[in-house]
C-alpha cells in the first residue's frame, strides 16, 4: 500500500498557553527535587533547567528568578500535600509498606525528598523574613496551610468547644511545624502516630483517648508528608 495515502491521526496543536503550562510544570517539579537535593541557596536556575530539559532563558521567561521558583514549588507541595483530600489523621496502609512490589516508594527515598525540602524551606525563611515583599508572599502560602487545618477543626469541633476555629487551627499547624523542625534539627524524633494524637487532642481532648489508630501502627510510622508522598508515588505508578 502507498505509505502516501496511508491515512494518519490529526496532530493535537497545543496552545502557547498550554505550552507555557508544561513548561512551567516541568521547571516546578525539576526545582523542587534540586531545592530539596541542594538546598534553596545551594540549587542552580541553570541546573534546574537543564534538568526538565529547558534553557536557563526558559525560567526567566516563567518565573522572576529563584525566589519565585521557590514559591512555585511551594504552591506545588501544598497543592499535592495539603489538598481537599487531605487528612492528618489518616493512617498508612500497612500493605504499602517500603519493600513490598506495591509500587510505593521508599521510605527513605521519600524521607529524604521531605527533609531535604524542608531543609530548603528554612534557608527561605530565612530569606523571606529579611524582605518585605517575599515575606509577604511566603505568610500567604502559611495561610493556606492554616485553612487547611481549619477545615479539619471545622469539621471535627465537638460540642461545647469554646475555643475558636482560627485558633485551634493555628495551633494545629503549629504543632505540625514544630514537629518538623525538631525532626529536621536532630533535637528529637516525633513519629506519625504521635502527631496524630497530639493533633487529636486539640481537636477534641475530650475523646482523644479513644485512639483509633491500630497497635501495629502506633510506633515508627513515618510523618504524615513523607506517607503522603508514598501513597502520591504508589498511585502515579499504578
Amino acid at each position: 500500500m502507498d505509505q502516501r495515502l496511508t491515512p494518519t491521526a490529526p496532530r493535537v496543536r497545543r496552545s502557547r498557553a498550554e505550552q507555557k503550562q508544561e513548561t512551567r510544570g516541568a521547571l516546578t517539579v525539576a526545582a523542587l527535587m534540586a531545592f530539596a537535593r541542594d538546598g534553596y541557596h545551594g540549587a542552580s536556575l541553570e541546573g534546574i533547567a537543564n534538568e526538565a530539559g529547558f534553557s536557563k532563558g526558559a525560567v526567566y521567561s516563567n518565573f522572576g528568578g529563584k525566589a519565585e521558583l521557590f514559591l512555585a514549588a511551594m504552591d506545588h507541595n501544598l497543592q499535592t500535600l495539603r489538598g481537599e483530600d487531605w487528612d492528618p489523621f489518616t493512617v498508612p496502609d500497612a500493605s504499602g509498606a517500603a519493600g513490598t512490589d506495591s509500587g510505593v516508594a521508599p521510605a527513605e527515598e521519600a524521607a529524604m525528598l521531605v527533609r531535604g525540602f524542608g531543609l530548603a524551606m528554612l534557608e527561605f525563611i530565612a530569606t523571606a523574613a529579611r524582605d518585605a515583599v517575599l515575606g509577604e508572599q511566603l505568610r500567604a502560602r502559611v495561610q493556606i496551610m492554616i485553612d487547611a487545618y481549619g477545615r479539619i477543626a471545622a469539621e471535627s469541633r465537638p460540642a461545647g468547644e469554646n475555643l475558636p476555629v482560627d485558633d485551634v487551627a493555628q495551633l494545629m499547624a503549629a504543632l505540625d511545624q514544630g514537629v518538623s523542625v525538631l525532626a529536621l534539627s536532630g533535637v528529637a524524633s516525633v513519629d506519625g502516630a504521635l502527631l496524630r494524637a497530639g493533633l487529636r487532642r486539640l481537636v477534641d481532648p475530650a475523646n482523644a483517648a479513644d485512639d483509633p489508630t491500630p497497635a501495629r501502627v502506633r510506633r515508627g510510622a513515618g510523618l504524615p508528608d513523607v506517607e503522603r508522598v508514598q501513597r502520591l508515588a504508589r498511585d502515579a505508578d499504578v
